[in-house]
């Protein structure tokens, strides 16, 4: 095995990183784009979407929120989807954080677990609910609906 290296010379790690990254800034930004309108479209049709991961703390706090009070929401589960990174970058650009949950009502920004554990408590939560537009109003899954049961 003299002679063959597996560590590539940094000449060519150079040049190969060059012409990668310009390629990855061109594909990032269509990316980052495409990621900021889905993003956008799921708010705009669901008046509850909490953007979560499966073993965080907080998002598991915000989605108890949402169960006591029986209102129906939209889970996004960033660590589950195959766009997860380039879905929580396109949330701190819209939102200014990258921490999750990132929790939307009506088309806005809420906050995370700890803000939409607040706004419940000071009684603020439910009518933030209530007022969804009725493009969000639909049946089912992220309705925002209350459940009657509840």
């Amino acid at each position: 095995m003299s002679g063959l290296s597996l560590t590539p010379s940094p000449p060519r790690v150079r040049a190969v990183v060059i012409r990668v990254m310009g390629n990855l800034n061109t594909s990032t930004a269509v990316s980052t784009t495409a990621c900021v309108q889905y993003v956008q479209e799921v708010v705009s049709q669901n008046c509850v979407v909490i953007f979560s991961k499966t073993t965080c703390p907080y998002c598991k706090m915000a989605k108890n929120v949402f169960n006591e009070i029986g209102a129906n929401y939209k889970v996004i589960e960033l660590d589950q989807h195959n766009d997860g990174r380039k879905l929580q970058d396109a949330l701190a650009q819209m939102t200014g954080a990258r921490t999750v949950p990132r929790v939307f009502i009506n088309g806005n920004c809420i906050g995370g677990g700890s803000d939409t554990r607040q706004l419940h408590q000071q009684g603020k939560l439910l009518p933030m609910i209530e007022q969804c537009a009725p493009c969000c109003a639909s049946e089912g899954s992220g309705s925002g609906q209350l459940d009657p049961d509840k």
